[in-house]
């Protein structure tokens, strides 16, 4: 599995920082639209806390940290596993 950066636990931290990322970025138009809409957001504010438990447990795993630079080679790495 060459291009896989494990962490101490031996988990891929680049799936979860990805994983992490994503729930992030779908949360905050949920949070917008219940906002908008008078109504709490609840269940967006459980995904951005998943989201941002799971991209600290990426950054805290990976030996060196995740510079900004890094992350897109993250993606790609995530997606490449997938990918047939």
């Amino acid at each position: 599995m060459i291009g896989w950066h494990r962490g101490r636990t031996g988990v891929n931290t680049d799936l979860y920082l990805v994983i992490g990322l994503v729930l992030c970025a779908l949360s905050i138009p949920s949070i917008m639209s219940a906002f908008a809409d008078g109504r709490a957001p609840r269940v967006a504010a459980i995904v951005l806390l998943v989201g941002g438990v799971l991209t600290v447990v990426a950054l805290s795993n990976k030996r060196g940290g995740y510079a900004i630079v890094d992350i897109p080679a993250a993606f790609v790495r995530v997606i490449a596993t997938f990918a047939p």
